[in-house]
């Protein structure tokens, strides 16, 4: 029986790449990922898109991703992956405005994080992958009612 390379969890992964930062971005990325946890604990880290040109992207999921955790070099990025789809009243999204599914926070160096308004983000981006999830059962069952019955 052949052993696998162990794999590092995503959650090790996003440890080390706060870490590998160790300036503001990193204590950034940090504080986001605590405000999602206390937002929903049953929120799953995940480590995605790692190829050669690119180490990976930290995504935070629920019933679908939420959001991802992108660091740059003058900016950390939120992209909630439903974020058009979204009530945004304490007007926390400020990039990726234009696009019909994403919307994105950019945080910069220095800037305050609303952690109360960023929580209710959370969770309304977490109810709406609940309710499509459930949605998209509900809605299979009478189709698949009506091909038998014709």
């Amino acid at each position: 029986m052949k052993r696998g390379v162990p794999v590092k969890s995503a959650s090790a992964s996003i440890d080390a790449k706060i870490k590998e930062l160790g300036d503001w971005r990193g204590k950034t990325l940090a504080q986001v990922r605590e405000i999602i946890h206390e937002a929903d604990p049953e929120i799953v880290e995940e480590w995605k898109w790692a190829k050669a040109t690119n180490p990976g992207t930290p995504v935070f999921s629920h019933g679908g991703i939420v959001c991802t955790g992108e660091t740059y070099k003058n900016v950390v990025k939120m992209t909630f992956a439903k974020g058009a789809a979204l009530k945004d009243p304490a007007r926390l999204f400020n990039s990726s405005l234009d696009g019909n599914v994403r919307r994105a926070i950019d945080i910069h160096e220095g800037e305050e994080i609303d952690g109360a308004a960023l929580k209710e983000l959370i969770r309304a981006a977490v109810a709406l992958n609940l309710k499509g999830k459930g949605k998209m059962k509900s809605e299979a069952i009478p189709q698949a009612r009506r091909k038998r019955a014709s």
